[in-house]
């Protein structure tokens, strides 16, 4: 995934440099395609989840910490587009988000006591201004930054274990914010976009175990998402 943010970032300035090297107008496709007021469209992306932990006492040995390895998922959503001016939009990008991580907490020799699976499915509804530059020939860069939602379809926030019986618990809802750029590619017959986007949780969204000195999640003061999400959106 990290490979994959590189790549991309890459070719999204190669394109703008390109541009304000070689600006000789050509044929504009889809021309008009900017003045409507409102358009709609769809996305379909990849994403890469961790958490950052905050500790109430720091361990000086950070092997002592919580390891967290993501592993890939996917996005996949709808796009409303609401103009502003030329050089501004807000936008609304409902969608559903799969991932998994992987928890590993120290000091146990047992498998079953160190690791926790916590797989989510997210309706993620982000809330977001785009600003993007003047559109040079058939692309136009853009930045984008905004505040968003999570529901964690895979929640067990109310269940009545917790770590010492093997389940982590997680809250349900989340608030975050968002802040990321890409490049809007005219093509002949729709607006083509990839984006790269971090998402940083403004919520700890950890649910203590009932035993306040519990080895799992007695030292924790904060457990928070971050993502990074690469998305393809075709309006």
């Amino acid at each position: 995934m990290k490979k994959l943010f590189v790549v991309l970032a890459i070719l999204i300035f190669a394109q703008s440099a390109k541009a304000q090297l070689f600006n000789t107008e050509r044929l504009a496709n889809i021309e008009n395609f900017d003045e409507k007021k409102i358009s709609w469209g769809y996305y379909l992306g990849f994403n890469s989840f961790d958490y950052k932990f905050k500790y109430k006492e720091n361990n000086p040995d950070e092997n002592a910490d919580v390891q967290v390895t993501g592993e890939g998922g996917f996005n996949v959503g709808l796009i409303g587009d609401v103009r502003i001016n030329n050089y501004i939009n807000i936008r609304l990008e409902p969608g559903l988000s799969f991932t998994k991580r992987n928890l590993v907490f120290p000091g146990f020799e047992e498998e079953k006591d160190y690791l926790r699976e916590v797989k989510s499915t997210y309706i993620h509804i982000p809330l977001l201004v785009k600003f993007s530059t003047k559109r040079l020939n058939n692309f136009k860069p853009f930045i984008v930054g905004g505040f968003s939602t999570s529901f964690n379809l895979s929640s067990n926030e109310d269940h009545p274990e917790d770590n010492a019986s093997g389940q982590f618990r997680s809250i349900s809802n989340s608030l975050n914010y968002e802040l990321g750029f890409g490049i809007d590619f005219y093509l002949f017959f729709f607006k083509f976009t990839p984006s790269i986007r971090g998402v940083f949780s403004l919520s700890d969204e950890l649910v203590r175990d009932i035993n306040p000195n519990s080895s799992w999640t007695g030292n924790i003061e904060s457990m928070s998402s971050r993502g990074v999400f690469i998305n393809f959106t075709f309006q």
